[in-house]
């Protein structure tokens, strides 16, 4: 991560990803623990007037980091659905997968010049 962005960015991007898990659960994410317990994080560590304000740049650097974990862990899965194998496959459908075709012997199976 070179930029965290702002703070409220960061924080959309975890309800939005909150929103991703609570779709598939079927649950409303506004009611949940982890969505009470970010909003009261992002609360308590706002902008204050202090020049430097370490747990304010701490906070936002580890609820980046947990975005990024959300994002590719959803990712992951999203690919391991996609390409998961269904088992074992003839030699025709592999070489089917990559865009090749075997070649046909012209006298059948068992055909010896």
């Amino acid at each position: 991560m070179a930029a965290l962005g702002s703070p409220a960015r960061t924080m959309r991007g975890l309800l939005r990803e909150l929103r991703f898990v609570s779709a598939a659960t079927g649950r409303p994410y506004r009611g949940s623990a982890a969505y009470r317990y970010l909003v009261k994080a992002f609360r308590a560590h706002r902008v204050t007037g202090e020049k430097l304000c370490r747990a304010q740049h701490e906070l936002h650097f580890q609820a980046a980091t947990y975005l990024c974990l959300l994002r590719s862990v959803r990712a992951h899965v999203a690919l391991h659905q996609e390409f998961h194998g269904k088992g074992e496959r003839s030699v025709e459908e592999s070489a089917g997968m990559v865009g090749l075709k075997l070649p046909r012997q012209p006298g059948g199976k068992g055909w010896e010049p």
